[in-house]
């Protein structure tokens, strides 16, 4: 069974950080690219980090570049994004989704699986 699971979310300040941590079982974790999107109340879905394992390229949003950083442990089939200096505007549900690295990074409602996603909230 391909299984997606978020772990790590919480509540934090702003300025703070907090690690999210995104376990694959089911499918060849080292063929696929792992992405994190973040869905917050009233906004848009927002793609914002990718991570391809097979060669370790990373993406990222404007609104996210700089302050997280995405990352992989191939052995643990796990895939990291650690976010700094956040701000109340990245309070949202994160979710982890993946997708065969020949197709891209997952976009949208375009990946092979997703997690139920993990709540982050900052307060200011």
């Amino acid at each position: 069974e391909v299984q997606l699971v978020e772990s790590g979310g919480g509540s934090v300040q702003a300025g703070g950080s907090v690690r999210l941590s995104c376990k694959a079982s089911g499918f060849d974790f080292e063929n696929y690219a792992i992405g994190w999107f973040r869905q917050a109340p009233g906004r848009e879905r927002e793609d914002i980090s990718c991570i391809s394992n097979s060669d370790g390229i990373t993406s990222y949003a404007d609104s996210v570049e700089g302050r997280f950083t995405i990352s992989n442990d191939i052995a643990k089939n796990t895939v990291y994004l650690q976010m700094n200096d956040l701000k109340p505007g990245d309070t949202a549900v994160y979710y982890c989704a993946a997708r065969d690295f020949g197709m891209g990074c997952p976009q949208g409602d375009e990946s092979d699986a997703r997690g139920r996603g993990t709540q982050v909230t900052v307060s200011s």
